[in-house]
């Protein structure tokens, strides 16, 4: 069959070629890491490697374990240690601290008399090498910020222009 496989579990290796038998030795390895982390062996019948068991949280996955997020601008937001954040919970807090720089332009803007013209959040997102998870690796916040510049020459010739172009524009005369 061309690029079409029967329902079921006929097929004796998937897309990629590899078999998708349980190997005993796949299996084997883990049922030992089920049995250090003190649960049942009989869960390794399920999966057929370590990976597919890591990923399914079956056993925990050490890169996923010690990941820690640090932010690496030099304002007054979290996370300027690092900090270990559980992979449940990455997307909200990651979210949470790049609202806390959207606020802070804001903030900014308002204290210097400017105009916030866009604020945008992007989040970003990996593949765990050990568990093949996706994860949110982390966030990028991007902002522009308008201020007025009374003392700039061109800024005073402008005004002036402007002046001059819109005054008479919404001249109304009563008869």
């Amino acid at each position: 069959m061309l690029g079409i496989n029967s329902i079921g579990n006929s097929n004796p290796f998937n897309s990629s070629g590899v078999s998708n038998s349980l190997t005993t030795q796949g299996s084997s390895q883990v049922a030992k890491e089920l049995k250090a982390e003190g649960k049942s062996e009989a869960l390794a019948k399920s999966y057929g490697s370590e990976r597919a068991a890591k990923r399914a949280g079956v056993i925990e996955c050490e890169t996923c374990a010690s990941r820690k997020y640090q932010d690496g601008s030099d304002e007054q937001v979290s996370f300027k240690s690092a900090a270990h954040i559980a992979p449940e919970a990455a997307a909200a807090r990651v979210r949470g601290h790049e609202q806390e720089h959207v606020n802070n332009a804001y903030d900014k803007a308002k204290e210097k008399g400017g105009k916030v013209l866009n604020a945008s959040v992007a989040i970003h997102t990996a593949v765990c090498p050990e568990c093949g998870r996706t994860y949110v690796s982390g966030g990028t916040t991007t902002t522009h910020i308008k201020y007025p510049n009374e003392d700039n020459p061109y800024q005073k010739s402008r005004k002036e222009a402007d002046g001059k172009l819109l005054s008479g524009m919404n001249f109304d005369v009563g008869v």
